[in-house]
C-alpha cells in the first residue's frame, strides 16, 4: 500500500508561480513613494562622481535640471535638494545668500518640473558652516540652539519663496519645527509643508554623505543627534515635532532602525518618511560589485523592508533606478 503524499501547506500553494506570489504580496513599493536625494555643487560645469557613492554625482546646474526631468518622467514622488557651496563661514552665510547654491537649486528644479515632482529642501547649516556642525556655535564650542533656529527659519522662508513644496528640517535642534512653522506662516507660506527629521540618529552610516557634501566636520554630532541605543526616545521626539506642527516625520537611517520606524508608523498621526542613507547605499553597492550579493534583488528587498516597517515614503539614492529598472520593478 503506497504512502499518502506529503501534504502541501496552504501558504506554499500561493508561492508556486511568480504571478501567484505577486497577487498575494502584502507589501508593495510604488515609485510615487520614493524621493531622490541630489547634490548641487556650486561652480561645476559638469557632474562630478562621488568616490564613496558609486553611481551618484555632485550635479552642475544643467545636470540637476536634467536629473529632475528624468525623475518626473519616471514618476517618482519627489526630489530632496542639498547644496554644496564653494565658501563657508562660521554662521553659514551661504545658506541664506539670495544667490546661494541651494536657493538656486530650488529655482532651477521648480522651473524644470513645475508641480510634476514634489520639491523638498534640506534646511540645515552643516553644508554651509566652516566647522561642519548643524548650527551656530557658542563660545564653548557647543551648538547654540536658539540662534540656530533663527537661521533655519530664514532658510525655510527663502526656499518657500523660490517654490519649494516641503522644507526638511534635519538639524535636530529643539523647537525647530515650531520656529520654522511660525516663520513660514508669518511670511504667508501657510501651504509649505514641514518634514521633520524627528528621529535622526548619530550614525556611522552617514560617512559617504559627508564626502558628497564635502563636510568640514571635526568631532561628531552626538550632543544633538540621537543615541543609536535609544528606542523609546524616538517616540518622544516624534511626539514633540507633531505637536509643533510637523506635516511629515522621518526616521533616519532607515535599515538599521526598522524597529524604530515600525514604532513610529504604528502611532504617528502624520505620514512617516524614512531615509535610506549613504552608508546603506554604498555598502550594498560595494558588496554587489564584488559578487557577494545579487544587486537588483538586494535593492528591492531593502526597499520592501522599509515599506513593510511602515514608511509612507522613502528617500533613497536608488529612487530613479527602482522606478525604471525592470529587474527591480518586478520585485517591488
Amino acid at each position: 500500500m503506497s504512502a499518502a503524499p506529503t501534504p502541501v501547506h496552504r501558504p506554499r500553494r500561493l508561492r508556486r508561480t511568480p504571478a501567484l506570489r505577486a497577487l498575494v504580496a502584502e507589501t508593495r513599493v510604488h515609485p510615487r513613494e520614493l524621493v531622490l536625494p541630489v547634490f548641487l555643487k556650486e561652480g561645476l560645469a559638469e557632474p562630478a562622481p562621488i568616490a564613496t557613492m558609486p553611481g551618484v554625482v555632485q550635479h552642475s546646474r544643467d545636470s540637476l535640471r536634467r536629473e529632475a526631468a528624468r525623475a518626473a518622467e519616471a514618476g517618482i514622488g519627489g526630489i530632496m535638494l542639498f547644496g554644496v557651496p564653494l565658501e563657508r563661514d562660521a554662521v553659514g552665510s551661504g545658506a541664506t545668500a539670495p544667490d546661494g547654491i541651494l536657493n538656486v537649486a530650488v529655482e532651477d528644479v521648480v522651473a524644470e518640473v513645475g508641480s510634476a515632482l514634489v520639491v523638498m529642501t534640506d534646511v540645515c547649516l552643516d553644508e554651509f558652516t566652516d566647522h561642519g556642525h548643524c548650527g551656530l556655535l557658542a563660545a564653548d564650542g557647543s551648538v547654540d540652539n536658539d540662534p540656530t533656529l533663527e537661521r533655519y527659519a530664514a532658510m525655510a522662508v527663502q526656499h518657500a519663496e523660490r517654490g519649494a513644496d516641503v522644507v526638511g528640517l534635519s538639524g535636530m535642534m529643539d523647537g525647530q519645527v515650531a520656529a520654522v512653522r511660525e516663520a513660514l506662516d508669518a511670511a504667508g507660506f501657510l501651504s509649505t509643508a514641514v518634514l521633520a527629521y524627528a528621529a535622526k540618529y548619530a550614525s556611522a552610516f552617514y560617512g559617504p554623505f559627508r564626502d558628497a557634501v564635502e563636510s568640514t566636520l571635526q568631532g561628531d554630532r552626538r550632543a544633538y543627534q540621537m543615541n543609536p541605543g535609544n528606542r523609546r526616545e524616538a517616540a518622544l521626539e516624534v511626539g514633540l515635532d507633531i505637536a509643533e506642527g510637523a506635516d511629515v516625520v522621518m526616521v533616519k537611517p532607515a535599515g538599521p532602525y526598522l524597529d524604530v520606524l515600525a514604532d513610529v508608523a504604528a502611532t504617528s498621526e502624520v505620514p512617516v518618511a524614512a531615509y535610506q542613507v549613504s552608508g546603506e547605499y554604498s555598502m550594498l553597492e560595494a558588496a554587489a560589485a564584488i559578487g557577494y550579493i545579487d544587486r537588483e534583488r538586494a535593492i528591492a528587498e531593502s526597499l520592501v523592508a522599509i515599506r513593510r516597517a511602515g514608511a509612507d515614503m522613502t528617500l533613497t539614492y536608488w529612487a530613479l533606478e527602482a522606478a525604471t529598472n525592470p529587474a527591480i520593478q518586478e520585485l517591488l
